[in-house]
C-alpha cells in the first residue's frame, strides 16, 4: 500500500518555526491513511488503545505510551469498532532544537530517547515503548498542554516557551529512557558509551545532513578529539564520517528525485551538493546511473 507523504508546509505557519501540535480523536471510522512525513512525529496517547501500524508491523498502543516517528517511515492506526483513541501530535523539523544550543544548555548529553531511541533497529523499536506513569504522565501532559496553549494563543515569546518544554519534555523521557533500561535485564542489549557516542552522532547526522557538516564541528559538539572520532566512528558503523554523510544525501536525493519534480541542481543543492557536477559524479558512482537518467526511470 502505498503511503500519502506529507510535507512541513502542510502543517506549520513558518519556516522560522517548524512546530505544530493538536490532539485529535479517533475511531473505527476516522483514521489517518498509511502515511509518512518529512518531519519528527512524537505521538502521546491521552486515552484509549489501539493497534500501531508501523514500517510493515503492528503492535498495541495504550493510554500513556509515547514514541517518535523519524521522517520517512510510513504509519497508521488500526481501530476497533466503539474504540476510541485521544493522542496528541507534536510535530517539529530538526532546526527548531538547534544542538549548538543544547551545547550552550549543558543537556545534550541528556537526550539520549531522542537522539538514539529513533535509530534503533526496528525490531528492538517495535517491542520497546515507554508508557509514563504516575507523577511522569502528570509533568508530561502538563507539558504538552502548555506547548498546545502558547501555539494557539501566539502570545509574546510564544516561540521560545515551546522551545524550551520541547526540550524539557526530551529531558524528561531521556530520564525515563535510561531508568528503564537500567532496572530490566531484558531490556535493550547493552551498549557501551562509544555505541551510544556513535548512534548519537548518527542522529545528528541524519537530522542535519542538508547542512555543511565538517569533523570540525562533530568534535565541538560532542567533546571528542578528530582522531578519536574516526577511528570510533569507523570501528562503529564500518563507514567513515564523510562515507555515512554522502550515503545519507544519496538515499534522500534519490527521494527527491522520485517523488517531486525538483530539478537535478535543486536536488544537489537541497541534499547540502553545492556543487552540482560533483553530486551527479558522487551518485553515479553510488547508484550507478546519473541523477537524471535516475529521475527519468522512476
Amino acid at each position: 500500500m502505498t503511503a500519502t507523504k506529507y510535507q512541513s508546509c502542510d502543517y506549520m505557519k513558518t519556516k522560522e518555526f517548524p512546530f505544530w501540535i493538536q490532539r485529535f480523536h479517533h475511531d473505527s471510522l476516522n483514521i489517518p491513511p498509511v502515511h509518512s512525513h518529512e518531519f519528527i512525529e512524537l505521538v502521546y496517547v491521552v486515552k484509549g488503545h489501539a493497534k500501531h501500524l508501523f514500517e510493515g508491523q503492528s503492535y498495541t498502543i495504550k493510554t500513556n505510551d509515547v514514541f517518535i516517528i523519524n521522517p520517512g517511515e510510513a504509519h497508521t492506526f488500526q481501530i476497533e469498532k466503539e474504540q476510541t483513541l485521544e493522542i496528541i501530535n507534536c510535530l517539529f523539523l530538526p532546526s527548531l532544537i538547534q544542538d549548538s544550543w543544547l551545547k550552550e544548555l549543558g543537556v545534550s548529553q541528556s537526550m539520549d530517547y531522542f537522539y538514539i531511541h529513533p535509530f534503533l533497529d526496528k525490531n528492538e523499536r517495535f517491542h520497546h515503548l515507554l508508557n509514563l506513569d504516575g507523577n511522569y504522565s502528570i509533568r508530561f501532559s502538563h507539558l504538552l498542554e502548555g506547548m498546545m496553549y502558547e501555539y494557539n494563543k501566539e502570545n509574546s515569546c510564544f516561540s521560545t516557551l515551546i522551545r524550551l518544554q520541547l526540550v524539557e519534555l526530551l529531558i524528561l523521557l531521556s530520564r525515563i529512557y535510561n531508568e528503564r533500561n537500567s532496572k530490566s535485564s531484558t531490556s535493550y542489549k547493552i551498549v557501551n558509551d562509544s555505541y551510544i557516542l556513535i548512534q548519537r552522532i548518527c542522529g545528528y547526522l541524519s537530522r542535519n545532513y542538508d547542512q555543511k557538516i565538517s569533523i570540525q564541528t562533530l568534535c565541538h559538539l560532542f567533546n571528542i578529539s578528530p582522531r578519536h572520532l574516526n577511528r570510533l566512528f569507523k570501528q562503529e558503523t564500518g563507514q567513515t564520517v564523510v562515507e555515512m554523510v554522502h550515503n545519507i544525501r544519496i538515499e534522500k536525493a534519490k527521494q527527491l528525485l522520485i517523488e517531486s519534480d525538483d530539478k537535478v541542481i535543486n536536488v544537489a543543492m537541497k541534499v547540502g551538493y553545492d556543487d552540482p557536477a560533483f553530486f551527479s559524479r558522487l551518485f553515479r558512482r553510488v547508484v550507478g546511473c546519473s541523477p537524471g537518467k535516475y529521475k527519468a526511470m522512476g
